[in-house]
């Protein structure tokens, strides 16, 4: 759990390497850091799942990517060198991350395999 949350704690900070920064300010889509930020997200989301109190910090960073990311990856200038679908895929599963963190559940029925993207 402490490396997922460093690995957010990264992420939602934006610093150099992360997944965000690449995003916003390169226009790429860094699949590895993707993962990563994805892995570590999800882990946080098993952790948390039922608590009555989120750290702000994480659900203004779990808020950010599920709003920000879509916005910024519809640009029509935007490039993808990926199949349209992978990205979809990616959205929606952030989308659904932060559905699981504010909620304390996911919407999928178990048992439920989170698919590598």
């Amino acid at each position: 759990m402490e490396a997922a949350l460093k690995t957010l704690e990264h992420e939602f900070h934006s610093e150099p390497g992360s997944f965000l920064l690449g995003l916003r300010c390169d226009l790429v889509w860094d699949r590895d850091a993707f993962s990563r930020l994805e892995k570590a997200m999800r882990a946080v989301c098993e952790h948390l799942k039922g608590a009555e109190h989120l750290p702000r910090w994480l659900a203004e960073g779990y808020y950010q990517v599920a709003t920000e990311v879509p916005s910024w990856t519809a640009h029509p200038n935007f490039p993808r060198p990926e199949p349209e679908d992978y990205y979809a895929s990616c959205i929606e599963r952030l989308t659904d991350l932060a559905d699981w963190f504010f909620r304390g559940w996911h919407a999928y029925l178990e048992p439920h395999v989170w698919t590598e993207l």
